[in-house]
């Protein structure tokens, strides 16, 4: 037994009184109900029950952010008082147990009659209690050390088109990418083993390539597989992708679910490129769902490597600023004294013009840089698109502009001049 506790934050929006509310919270996710029963003692409180540990005021709002039944039926209306609320939990209610972990930080909380509005955003661990998941199993080091880049950001693409290409199809471009010069490759998330190009097939022709490429330049190209699909058979194809040399595969996290994330990771070394998909749906309302800080620790505690964090001035929804915070969540120990820091992976509507936004804001070139049409669509062909996103990141790291670098180098010029200069 211990008495170390872990913490959550959250923001709530509620018509009643937010410390009541928090009282509630606390009292569900640990050992109360909505009324004291008969073996909730005091020492059974005393020792299991969360306490709240903070509730900062938020304003109100006189509309509320999401429809209740139960509050209707009430007759309970606005106005709306918002606040963060900060609730401790003891780790022996949970254990090294990260689907129960996550039940206990969320779960039902999202469905509480008291609230109109709910969303988990932090999550923060003594490091005792990390230590009892799994550490990433290459991290940033790791998958610098794969890759062979030392040092400047992993450049990286997608296969594109998503879906449809054939075995063959698949090895001709992977073998038009490494010759461009990429450092890293991998499937788009809704190619995983489809009948015109399955993983058993699609890996070692892909591997083949690679090793080819590898024996000309000693460096060995990460290609990450999507093998995303039940336990068993993500196991097997990963045991695959060791067999032929290669050093990543790609899971889209939150369908294959924390259970067989954690399998796979125990049941392999690779690099585990974790992909967010459907994120969005946990987070896109500011009054529901799960924010990046708190995602990406549970998913971290499942032994990701790799965490996808979309890009700057990209084709999504999310704002800049919450792209920075998510890419430096992820290079952040989860607890002091922990060296656990995990690969941010920026993709959506990148290329060379949004080399210097992203290195301005985040300050750091420990990242994969991905780039689908930034890379394939330049109108030169991909080798003169890797080029262009290499003198965008060389411009950076000179402290010159892109329109200058531009003067030197063609691709880049044309990079700038065929996407639009955002330099």
């Amino acid at each position: 037994m211990t008495s170390a506790r872990f913490t959550a934050s959250y923001l709530i929006e509620t018509p009643l009184d937010p410390a009541k509310v928090a009282e509630v919270m606390a009292g569900e996710q640990s050992c109360g109900t909505f009324k004291r029963v008969a073996g909730e003692t005091d020492a059974l409180r005393e020792r299991a029950r969360a306490d709240v540990i903070g509730i900062e005021d938020l304003g109100q709002s006189d509309i509320p952010g999401l429809p209740n039944a139960w509050l209707a039926r009430s007759g309970i209306t606005g106005p709306y008082r918002r606040a963060r609320v900060t609730i401790s939990f003891p780790i022996d209610n949970v254990g090294a147990n990260l689907a129960t972990l996550a039940s206990i930080v969320a779960g039902n909380l999202f469905d509480l009659g008291e609230v109109t509005g709910l969303r988990l955003d932090t999550i923060s661990l003594p490091a005792e209690y990390r230590r009892r998941f799994p550490m990433p199993s290459q991290g940033v080091a790791g998958t610098r050390r794969l890759a062979g880049v030392p040092n400047g950001p992993l450049i990286g693409s997608i296969i594109k088109p998503n879906v449809g290409l054939t075995v063959a199809d698949t090895a001709s471009l992977v073998d038009t990418l490494c010759a461009a010069g990429l450092d890293f490759i991998k499937d788009d998330e809704i190619s995983a083993d489809p009948v015109h190009a399955p993983l058993a097939e699609r890996i070692p022709a892909v591997m083949a390539v690679v090793r080819r490429h590898a024996d000309r330049t000693g460096r060995k190209v990460m290609v990450a597989f999507n093998i995303t699909d039940e336990t068993d058979a993500m196991r097997r194809h990963a045991d695959l992708v060791e067999r032929e040399g290669g050093t990543c595969v790609m899971v889209s996290l939150n369908w294959c679910g924390f259970s067989g994330v954690e399998t796979l990771r125990r049941s392999t070394g690779l690099a585990l490129h974790g992909h967010r998909n459907g994120y969005g749906g946990f987070s896109r309302h500011p009054l529901l769902g799960i924010s990046f800080q708190a995602y990406q620790v549970l998913w971290r505690l499942a032994g990701v490597d790799h965490m996808h964090v979309h890009g700057m001035q990209g084709k999504f929804a999310q704002e800049d600023g919450e792209v920075v915070a998510s890419a430096r969540d992820c290079l952040s120990p989860l607890a002091d004294g922990v060296d656990d820091a995990v690969m941010p992976a920026f993709s959506s509507g990148q290329w060379a013009g949004t080399a210097p936004v992203t290195y301005a804001a985040t300050g750091t070139t420990d990242l994969l840089f991905m780039a689908g049409g930034g890379i394939m669509a330049h109108p030169a062909g991909p080798a003169a698109g890797v080029a262009s996103i290499r003198q965008a990141w060389d411009a950076v790291a000179a402290g010159e502009d892109l329109a200058t670098a531009a003067i030197r180098h063609s691709e880049l010029r044309a990079a700038l001049d065929f996407f639009g200069d955002k330099g």
